[in-house]
């Protein structure tokens, strides 16, 4: 099953549910923090992860995703969401020693199938509050509500659109939720949104 998008960029918001950034110990950012990996990484449901070095910590982030839908630039809140076609699910997988390693996130997050993207593209769902889960292996790890998000949907596109102009099919990655851990070769990752469906994807081995 291919993807339901092929971006021209993929645009990251780091640390914005409050939970998650408890867990890791830091404090509430002031305004969003924004990065970008390549559009290569992007594989679609049921395709396999490739981790290139096994013995690092590579984790899982279970994550709502923004599709563009036509050309915004310099837009405001109110209007933010007039420029959103509808929402997909992502797994921003990060291999942790390189983050760490690099002081950035580029090469930590770029590699070949570290984007699982998919399975479809909903409308009309509200996006601030959606329930999120990932299970791996079966076993529940990340469970929240966008409604825990530091920063709504409407403020990142806002944000985002003032640094870069965003076309169509340009996607958002909204975050992860508490819970982050690593995967191993063979784990089965299945990440659920509410109104979108379930992402589904192994780790090869």
């Amino acid at each position: 099953m291919l993807p339901p998008i092929e971006p021209g960029k993929v645009i990251i918001i780091g640390l914005n549910y409050k939970k998650h950034a408890e867990e890791m110990n830091m404090d509430l950012p002031a305004e969003p923090m924004m990065f970008m990996v390549s559009p290569t990484s992007i594989i679609g449901h049921n395709d396999k992860i490739n981790i290139p070095f096994p013995e690092h910590n590579t984790d899982f982030e279970a994550e709502l995703t923004i599709v563009i839908g036509k050309d915004a630039h310099h837009v405001n809140k109110e209007s933010a969401l007039d420029y959103v076609f509808g929402y997909t699910i992502a797994n921003d997988v990060s291999d942790r020693d390189l983050q760490t390693r690099d002081g950035q996130f580029t090469r930590a997050k770029s590699y070949d199938t570290f984007k699982p993207l998919g399975p479809v593209v909903r409308t009309g769902i509200d996006p601030n509050n959606l329930a999120i889960q990932l299970k791996q292996n079966g076993v529940l790890k990340q469970n929240s509500n966008t409604n825990d998000f530091v920063f709504s949907v409407e403020h990142i596109v806002q944000e985002v659109s003032k640094v870069m102009t965003l076309h169509p099919g340009d996607i958002i990655l909204t975050g992860t939720p508490s819970g982050v851990a690593p995967m191993k070769s063979g784990d089965i990752i299945e990440i659920e949104i509410e109104g979108i469906g379930t992402l589904v994807n192994q780790v090869a081995e």
